[in-house]
């Protein structure tokens, strides 16, 4: 029974990983690769005017120290404070990085929702690693009407996340954790704002309760 159970901790480990801010447009670089949605898809020009990270209030927060806590939000890469405004900032600076280039085409606005933020727990970072689970609800809309041009729509970015040995070398030589989510997700919205659905997509609804299908641990 203790070796099935230490099995099961150690294969969950693997397994894990506020109001709109208006974010500036400064940035520059790409980095990181991302899931694409299934299903044909046509090129996308925007003119990125101001983008919206919305952190909702009603996501769970998790300060345990467990391989895969129980939450919507994990994050102990900042001092014990407010997680929605350090999940924010993070999401902002990719969602800032990813569109810096998109200066040419429609015009539109950009909302980026947290729905999902799993980064390690300590527990987690220094022994197995796994992966960082952001699940996030983007919409682009006509910056003149407000119309919606794509979305709402589900976007998953999930990355590795170094553990143990590796963990401790990338942070020695400054590789933080932030730093590898800042750079995946924006190379993720980079590329899904570069194309869009060729039909409107379903919309998809925001739902905020965390289960442990979303870092693929149950099927």
């Amino acid at each position: 029974m203790v070796k099935a159970t230490l099995a099961l901790m150690a294969a969950l480990a693997l397994g894990a990983c506020a109001g709109p801010q208006m974010v500036g447009r400064a940035a520059d670089g790409l980095g990181g690769t991302g899931l694409v949605a299934a299903g044909q898809r046509v090129s996308a020009a925007y003119d990125v005017t101001r983008i919206d990270v919305v952190v909702p209030r009603n996501l769970k927060v998790s300060e345990e120290n467990t391989f895969v806590p129980m939450a919507d939000i994990v994050w102990h890469g900042d001092a014990t404070g407010d997680r929605y405004a350090q999940v924010q900032s993070i999401m902002a600076e990719a969602a800032e990085r990813g569109t810096s280039g998109m200066a040419s085409g429609q015009k539109v606005t950009v909302q980026v929702e947290v729905s999902l933020f799993h980064a390690l727990t300590p527990k987690a970072r220094y022994t197995f690693g796994g992966n960082f689970a952001t699940r996030l609800l983007l919409t682009v809309r006509d910056a003149a009407t407000g119309a919606v041009v794509d979305g709402p729509r589900l976007v998953v970015a999930d990355c590795p996340a170094a553990g143990g040995q590796r963990a401790m070398a990338e942070e020695a030589r400054g590789l933080t954790q932030r730093m590898v989510i800042v750079d995946h997700v924006s190379g993720v919205l980079a590329r899904e704002l570069s194309t869009r659905p060729a039909a409107a997509p379903t919309p998809v609804v925001s739902r905020n309760a965390f289960q442990p299908s979303d870092l693929g641990l149950l099927q």
